[in-house]
């Protein structure tokens, strides 16, 4: 399951998790988004205990996506230990995404 995540709860859900951790930053209005959803869905239930999915809107949670400075959307950032290890950009498909959870495994 794909976890909705905010800025309120980004810090617990993130930065203090003890999985790694993507983050899928999305907005309603952005076609491409709606393309990297379905592989994060199924990622998540493949990689369930060992990896934890989540997205923010960001329309309505810019102080985190200010924070990490996201200018285009989709945005995938990786996290592993609080740490920003990895990220993606774009509607890339599955076989882009799956290596970079795989090395943080």
């Amino acid at each position: 399951m794909v976890l909705e995540i905010t800025d309120r709860n980004f810090e617990d859900e993130v930065l203090k998790s003890n999985l790694p951790v993507v983050v899928d930053f999305w907005a309603p209005w952005c076609g491409p988004c709606f393309m990297i959803a379905p592989i994060t869905e199924k990622l998540s239930k493949e990689y369930n205990g060992k990896f934890k999915f989540c997205k923010l809107n960001v329309d309505e949670n810019p102080q985190t996506a200010m924070e990490y400075q996201v200018m285009s959307i989709p945005l995938l950032l990786f996290f592993n230990k609080g740490q920003l290890i990895d990220s993606s950009l774009g509607a890339v498909p599955e076989s882009a995404i799956r290596p970079k959870v795989e090395a943080l495994l």
